[in-house]
């Protein structure tokens, strides 16, 4: 497995079509069989800026397989608006995961 991480940074006037294009293109991604976790997050202190996280069952199958299927086509319909507010994109391995109990 490998956690994508974007941070976006989305103008006041055009955050609630970004969390509705997002909410649209959650079934194309998560039904594509490679995202396995879809997290949308928006910070506290300034609302602009959004996190998204993602978990791929492989770095392959998200920037080949997916990125080569109709899914990723159905996904990036509803986000293509907001690409260019991407601050970062990065993929990591995940090293330690802590749970209470």
């Amino acid at each position: 497995m490998i956690v994508e991480y974007l941070r976006y940074t989305v103008p006041a006037d055009r955050a609630d079509a970004f969390v509705a294009a997002y909410a649209a293109a959650r079934d194309p991604l998560l039904d594509s069989g490679y995202c396995t976790v879809f997290d949308l997050c928006r910070c506290v202190e300034d609302p602009t800026r959004f996190i998204l996280r993602l978990e791929w069952t492989s770095a392959e199958d998200h920037m080949k397989r997916f990125r080569g299927s109709d899914a990723f086509r159905r996904f990036f319909a509803h986000v293509r608006p907001f690409v260019d507010l991407i601050d970062e994109m990065r993929h990591y391995d995940r090293i330690m995961v802590a749970r209470p109990g």
